[in-house]
């Protein structure tokens, strides 16, 4: 029998190492968990830290403005009032408010035009025309030619007008001294003057618009 030459020993076949995968870029495999980490739930964590941490500046720099409209609206409401009551203290019940003012302001000016009296009283001068028509067929105004200037007229009061005028400034008046002797102390009084006064120089630019109104002008409205 012929002899067989051992042949080579087979080798157990090894297959290639897995390899990782290789559709991410070296560097950014630990991106998406760190954006993960930055989610919109940690956003929302940290939001109101911050809206906290911002507040309370926030607040403090309206916290002026707030308290002026507060005061604002206070006077505001209280002038409103004062006036109302000074309108019923008045007998001169058959002049409108817009009359009344009228009528003042040719008290303590002295004879005056009709665009005068429109640019203090803000109107236009159709609508003052209207007014001091009124006033001078009730017998409280009279005209007069102007001093310098032919093509205008004055407006002044007449003796009746200004009877009228003087008693509502005394029953407007003679009713917000009884008010303030009978309802506040010293010094409240003393206060009530100091605000008096305060207003007066909220009212002073105003004032120099219009040919510095004196102080009691609003007594006759």
């Amino acid at each position: 029998m012929p002899s067989q030459e051992p042949g080579p020993t087979p080798q157990p076949s090894r297959d290639p190492a897995p390899q990782p995968p290789q559709d991410r870029a070296p560097g950014r495999a630990q991106a998406p968990d760190q954006d993960r980490a930055k989610t919109p739930d940690q956003d929302r964590a940290q939001a109101p830290d911050q809206d906290r941490a911002q507040a309370p500046g926030q607040d403090r720099a309206q916290e002026p403005a707030l308290e002026h409209a507060r005061v604002a609206a206070e006077v505001s409401a209280a002038v409103a009032a004062l006036s109302r009551q000074l309108r019923a203290a008045s007998p001169a019940g058959a002049f409108t408010p817009t009359q009344r003012s009228a009528l003042g302001r040719i008290y303590h000016w002295g004879p005056t035009t009709i665009a005068a009296l429109a640019r203090a009283e803000l109107v236009r001068p159709q609508s003052m025309r209207i007014t001091v028509g009124a006033l001078e067929e009730q017998g409280v105004l009279t005209r007069s030619p102007h001093p310098t200037d032919g093509r205008q007229v004055v407006f002044s009061l007449t003796d009746e007008g200004r009877r009228t005028l003087e008693a509502v400034l005394r029953a407007k008046r003679g009713w917000l001294a009884d008010a303030i002797a009978t309802r506040l102390d010293a010094d409240e009084q003393r206060r009530l003057s100091e605000a008096a006064a305060l207003l007066r120089r909220l009212v002073a630019e105003n004032n120099n618009d219009n040919n510095d109104t004196p102080p009691d002008e609003a007594a006759t409205r």
